[in-house]
């Protein structure tokens, strides 16, 4: 190993740790809100990435599918509610929200496939496909439990992730993807070439970290989040709907997870089930911050991408070993560091 190597291993480290900052807010925030620790995060990633690759190829998404169908449910879930609680006023806003807003977005999906428009409109299209999934695989899945113990919402999280990865197959198949780069440009500093689209991946992942950050200091939603993810009681004392702080939550952590995969959808060919493993790497880094801290969560997730790199340059073949491993020294410090506490019952 020389100094040109290091350069560029540091360069790939930090461009894939910029991915795994990104998936480390993600599961923090949705386990700092809701005690669910969040293992579907990747497939928002896979989702995001085929179906920009099949856009950019003129074909419809099998987001489309998945979309409308768990609106459906979600749809039933509520709407048996309401009739129950005898609130039939519910009623349109549940259609609108679940059903009117899932058939519009497959309707412009299958209108737009075809046509092939430019980048940013596919993007705008994904976004739209999958970020709604979060807060539909919310009320499916975990609403009913919301209540539970972090053991209980961990085999939610995990059947959960089995069942999205079997409907990525059923509906993406088994072969793997890759959409065109948003730029084609490349900037060559010293040894070093540096692809335009690395430089995406670290800026639009950093100016979406200071958006968060604005969003919880600035805005109402994002200090009820906060005051949630502090005191779950105390939010529900004060009228922070806990419902609404777990959706809110949801939806961020899909649409975080959706701008990972297409900002990765180019540099790296995406299968169904790739998702997973990235979004564990966040999950490693999340840890190492402690699962307290968004700044440490992003330097730890920094520091994957470091030590993945390395690795890969070491040791190929006990790359994914070595990056989580280095999560058992940790845990074993703070189990024996931390005071045992009774979960909150609630």
């Amino acid at each position: 190993m020389n100094s040109d190597i290091v350069l560029w291993l540091v360069q790939d480290g930090i461009t894939n740790g910029a991915i795994y900052g990104l998936l480390a807010l993600g599961l923090l925030l949705v386990f700092a809100v809701t005690r669910i620790i969040f293992i579907p995060q990747g497939e928002f990633i896979s989702y995001a990435a085929l179906s920009l690759s099949l856009l950019q190829a003129g074909k419809l998404p099998g987001t489309v599918f998945v979309l409308v169908a768990g609106g459906a449910v979600a749809a039933v879930f509520d709407s048996v509610l309401a009739l129950r609680d005898k609130a039939p006023g519910r009623l349109p806003r549940i259609l609108g929200l679940y059903v009117l807003l899932p058939l519009a977005m497959a309707a412009i999906a299958w209108w737009a496939a075809p046509r092939k428009f430019d980048l940013w409109l596919q993007v705008l299209i994904v976004m739209g496909l999958v970020v709604p999934l979060g807060p539909i695989l919310y009320r499916v899945a975990y609403q009913p439990l919301a209540n539970a113990s972090v053991l209980v919402l961990f085999i939610i999280s995990v059947a959960a992730h089995y069942v999205l990865t079997g409907l990525g197959l059923v509906f993406f198949g088994g072969d793997g993807l890759r959409s065109a780069p948003f730029s084609e440009a490349k900037i060559q500093w010293g040894v070093l070439t540096i692809t335009a689209q690395s430089l995406w991946v670290v800026f639009a992942s950093l100016a979406l970290m200071a958006a968060l950050w604005m969003f919880f200091g600035r805005s109402i939603y994002g200090k009820a989040l906060h005051a949630t993810a502090v005191n779950r009681i105390g939010a529900q004392l004060v009228g922070i709907p806990t419902k609404l702080a777990g959706s809110l939550s949801f939806l961020l952590a899909a649409f975080i997870g959706a701008v990972s995969g297409i900002l990765i959808a180019p540099i790296t060919t995406i299968y169904y089930d790739t998702g997973f493993l990235i979004g564990l790497k966040g999950f490693v880094g999340a840890i190492l911050g402690g699962m307290a801290s968004y700044p440490l969560a992003v330097l730890g997730a920094v520091g994957v991408g470091l030590l993945e790199s390395f690795s890969s340059f070491w040791a190929s073949n006990m790359k994914e070993v070595i990056v989580f491993t280095v999560i058992i020294p940790v845990l074993v410090w703070r189990s024996l560091t931390s005071h045992q506490l009774e979960e909150e019952e609630e």
